[in-house]
């Protein structure tokens, strides 16, 4: 398994540690973790998220009333070159 989906798995450990079974997906630029977030996450729960998806390289929250709240993580597969490293216009 690559380093990206070493780290992944260990996202996904520790958010289905703290109650959200996550899932993984390997792409070719990066492996992603996905979770659901209920709505009943108390605020220390969302606090161990945010300590744990801060490890990925990229992190965010879908919310909508059709499918309720998704978490997702992206860990790259190789550092990007200079001039590369994504930003607000790079999001999922």
């Amino acid at each position: 398994m690559p380093a990206s989906g070493v780290s992944a798995a260990a996202i996904a450990a520790r958010l289905s540690a703290i109650g959200l079974p996550a899932r993984m997906e390997e792409h070719d630029r990066y492996t992603s973790v996905e979770a659901e977030v209920p709505e009943s996450l108390s605020a220390g729960a969302w606090r161990d998220v945010l300590e744990v998806v801060a490890e990925a390289d990229r992190f965010g929250l879908v919310a909508n009333s059709l499918n309720g709240r998704t978490l997702w993580a992206v860990v790259r597969k190789s550092v990007p070159a200079t001039g590369d490293a994504g930003g607000p216009s790079h999001q999922r």
